[in-house]
């Protein structure tokens, strides 16, 4: 066991090396000849045009929230799939299997309810305004006591 830990010390130590390393070395090696075009904002090698402040579309955050829980999916898997053939030599390779079944399973739920309320169409079409006026239209109770009055 603290071999493995080791290893993964080591691994994360060089990691943070390497990134700190290479900003050092950027800031000693990269020229320093700031122009007032330099700082200028960049949009694609165009001259900037109106504001920089303007509102996103909401559902990019939807979908970049959906993209980032599969790809922790996979950072919480890899380590399983690596040492599942320990799990199976100990016996407890159906339990680690069952383990990843249930994760991915409560995944493709939350996938399935973000799929079914539409949060996954870029440009929400007729068929959810639509289908959102027949909900509102149903839950509102319809007051026959004026029509009884008249």
């Amino acid at each position: 066991m603290p071999f493995h830990f080791a290893n993964v010390l080591l691994f994360s130590a060089s990691a943070i090396l390497f990134v700190f390393g290479s900003l050092l070395a950027g800031h000693f090696l990269r020229p320093r000849a700031p122009t007032r075009e330099k700082s200028m904002i960049y949009e694609c090698g165009e001259k900037p045009i109106g504001q920089a402040w303007f509102n996103f579309n909401p559902r990019f955050y939807l979908i970049a929230l959906v993209f980032v829980i599969f790809e922790v999916e996979i950072a919480f898997m890899f380590p399983v799939a690596s040492v599942y053939k320990s799990f199976i030599e100990k016996g407890q390779g159906l339990l680690a299997f069952a383990e990843i079944f249930v994760f991915v399973a409560i995944l493709a739920v939350g996938l399935a309810y973000v799929w079914a309320m539409g949060d996954l169409e870029w440009v929400k079409g007729l068929k959810q305004d639509v289908l959102q006026s027949l909900r509102d239209k149903r839950q509102k109770p319809i007051d026959t006591s004026a029509k009884k009055a008249a």
